[in-house]
């Protein structure tokens, strides 16, 4: 089949929809591969949902829109939707071919230009690069897509020598970084590169994409050396969208956590990503600098191999009811103990196997006056310096230990941790023959027909008082009766739901 001598707005829409749909094909594939820089297997599902939320941008263009047009609602679809490290870079990838396609289809001098212009967009993004991983496999098929060019500006000649080297690229990544290297994968993002390279070079040749050989062996090595790492207290991953100056807030934000990655759409305009044990602190300086929206946050469960919070005698031990809280809170750096009987019994265990000297107790509500008097006279006993968090509810707990930072000394860590859980507006939420009630203080807050509608009633209500993020604890079963979208567009607030077993009620509602 011959080859395709330009890539216009169809062929370039046609490579990203295929694109997206063998990302998506491939995520767990990927996710398996991903150690560096968190082990937190998203690496494949950020790479998909990005490029799913770019597609679904340039789809809104007309049928016979042309390359510019549709590079440059990918490049914006992109950028809104980024999810994790990995799909803030990628959308500096399709900003790269934006720039490129501003001057009109792309042929083979243009696909190189947009590989360069992708490199540059990258390594301005990320704050401090890392060799052997996507931005590695991105310079060197940059570099062999410029040299083929040079020589033969023949667009399936310059997408089959960029994937060639890309692909050389990544085998090498193991050697180029120890993470990799110990687990014995190759880089995550790299391979999600590779697969659109392959996409373009098959979609430009007219060739077929076989890439089946090889992959089960990566993923079977990547799940057998996947718990080689322990999680850190309190690390969590931050996006939002910022406008503002930029430069101004990369400067602030590079001091207050790791894998800083801004992408930006224009010099006052872009997508914010970074991993910090300081959220609070991190959303107050980007809201006092210029706009902030499409805040998120996620507990990041495998920040490093050395549990920071352990390594200086620290333990929090947060007391939550048997089931997924448990793995929420222990995700969050906590070690979660069930009350019951042997509560006091098993929070001394706790404390004496960690060897800490340090603990931070979160009662979450769960614990009666005298026990929670016992545990302290027991910690004392053993000449511990303990600190009673006062969480009345368990979504308090997650919201004082979404903010713990290990780094500060036990009383100022605590203190911080007080008042984000003292901060947090807390209501129950109660099924009964009525409908579901929503109550707050011993005061009915709203009632309503439904799960959802409750909980947008009270919400509203709640945050008339100030925040911007909403948390939802409900029974696993009643999960799949909260529409989360339908509450972030009513809301104009982030919305996180978690299943929580053992709450004695419908639920939880929490807003800061």
């Amino acid at each position: 089949m011959t080859s395709a001598e330009t890539i216009d707005g169809v062929r370039l829409l046609s490579w990203a929809r295929r694109s997206a749909e063998d990302l998506g094909r491939h995520r767990e594939e990927i996710n398996s591969l991903n150690v560096f820089p968190v082990p937190d297997s998203d690496t494949g599902s950020n790479m998909a949902f990005t490029m799913a939320a770019a597609v679904r941008e340039a789809e809104k263009c007309e049928p016979d829109a042309s390359a510019e047009v549709i590079a440059e609602a990918l490049a914006v679809g992109s950028i809104k939707g980024a999810r994790g490290n990995s799909g803030v870079v990628l959308s500096q990838v399709l900003r790269g071919v934006a720039q490129a396609a501003a001057e009109g289809e792309l042929d083979g001098s243009a696909v190189a230009a947009a590989l360069s212009s992708a490199v540059a967009f990258v390594e301005r993004a990320i704050a401090e690069p890392v060799e052997g991983t996507i931005i590695t496999v991105l310079r060197e098929a940059a570099r062999a897509a410029e040299g083929a060019s040079i020589s033969n500006s023949d667009l399936g000649d310059v997408t089959s020598a960029a994937l060639a080297s890309a692909e050389d690229a990544l085998a090498n990544t193991p050697s180029q970084l120890a993470e990799l290297r110990e687990a014995g994968v190759v880089d995550a993002g790299g391979t999600g590169l590779v697969l659109l390279l392959k996409v373009l070079d098959a979609e430009v040749t007219g060739g077929s994409i076989d890439d089946a050989e090889g992959n089960e062996a990566q993923h079977e090595s990547a799940h057998d050396q996947a718990d080689h790492s322990h999680g850190v207290a309190g690390w969590l991953e931050v996006l939002f969208m910022f406008e503002g100056p930029l430069d101004n807030l990369e400067a602030v934000l590079a001091t207050m956590g790791r894998s800083l990655v801004i992408a930006r759409s224009t010099d006052s305009h872009g997508k914010v990503h970074i991993h910090t044990t300081e959220a609070g602190p991190v959303i107050e300086r980007a809201f006092e600098l210029g706009a902030v929206s499409d805040l998120r946050l996620e507990i990041l469960p495998d920040a490093s191999p050395l549990h920071e919070a352990r390594r200086v005698g620290r333990l929090i031990v947060a007391i939550t009811p048997q089931g997924s809280l448990m793995d929420l809170y222990n995700r969050a750096g906590a070690v979660a103990v069930a009350p019951g009987p042997n509560v006091v019994a098993d929070v001394r265990r706790e404390i004496s196997a960690s060897g800490a000297h340090e603990v931070i107790i979160l009662p979450n509500g769960q614990l009666d006056p005298a026990t929670l008097e016992e545990i302290e006279i027991a910690a004392e006993h053993e000449s511990l310096a303990v600190t009673l968090l006062p969480t009345v509810r368990l979504v308090n707990g997650i919201a004082a230990v979404s903010v713990h930072d290990p780094r500060l000394p036990v009383d100022e860590a605590a203190a911080v941790m007080r008042e984000a859980a003292e901060e947090m507006a807390v209501a129950d939420i109660v099924t009964t023959g009525e409908g579901v009630e929503v109550v707050a203080r011993d005061t009915l807050v709203v009632r309503a027909e439904t799960l959802t509608a409750a909980l947008r009633e009270a919400a509203a209500v709640m945050l008339d008082g100030g925040g911007e993020l909403v948390t939802i604890l409900v029974s696993p079963q009643d999960v799949a009766n909260v529409d989360v979208e339908a509450l972030e567009a009513d809301l104009d607030a982030e919305i996180v739901v978690y299943p929580a077993d053992g709450l004695g009620s419908t639920g939880q509602l929490g807003v800061e």
